[in-house]
Parts: structure tokens; C-alpha cells; sequence
């Protein structure tokens, strides 16, 4: 049984346009900061994947090449030494 009272549909109403404007409000929030954090991780500078291993790699070469040098300049410091 419905009620017939203007005063109680009238609250009604107000309640669903109040549930519409706050879920309307919820979405642009949330579409607000989806586009800032787009913003803000767009004008960062990250490298691929291919990039990173392909310096890890050359750095792995210049360390072994380093340690290779360092052995070499030993034993002429050792040789001069004697």
C-alpha cells in the first residue's frame, strides 16, 4: 500500500536526485584523478624493458674488463717492482 501523502513523495524524490548527484560526483572524482595520474605518469622518463638489460649488460661487461685491467696493471707494478 502506497502512501498518498505529497510530502513523503516529495522527500522521495529528493532522496533519489540526491543519490544521482552524489554517485554523478563520485564518477567525475574518480575521472579526475585517473586523468592527473595519466598527467603525471606520462611526463615521467622510464626506460623499456630491452633498454635496462641492455645496460645491465654493458655494465657487467665494463666491470669484468675492469677487473681484467686491474689483474693486468698487478703484475706490471709486480714486475717493475722486482
Amino acid at each position: 500500500m502506497q502512501s498518498e501523502n505529497p510530502l513523503i513523495a516529495d522527500f522521495v524524490k529528493l532522496m533519489n536526485s540526491a543519490a544521482g548527484t552524489f554517485a554523478g560526483m563520485t564518477r567525475e572524482a574518480r575521472d579526475g584523478a585517473r586523468e592527473r595520474l595519466k598527467e603525471t605518469l606520462g611526463g615521467l622518463d622510464f626506460v623499456s624493458r630491452e633498454e635496462f638489460d641492455a645496460v645491465k649488460e654493458m655494465a657487467a661487461k665494463a666491470r669484468e674488463e675492469n677487473e681484467k685491467l686491474s689483474e693486468r696493471l698487478a703484475a706490471l707494478e709486480a714486475k717493475q717492482k722486482a
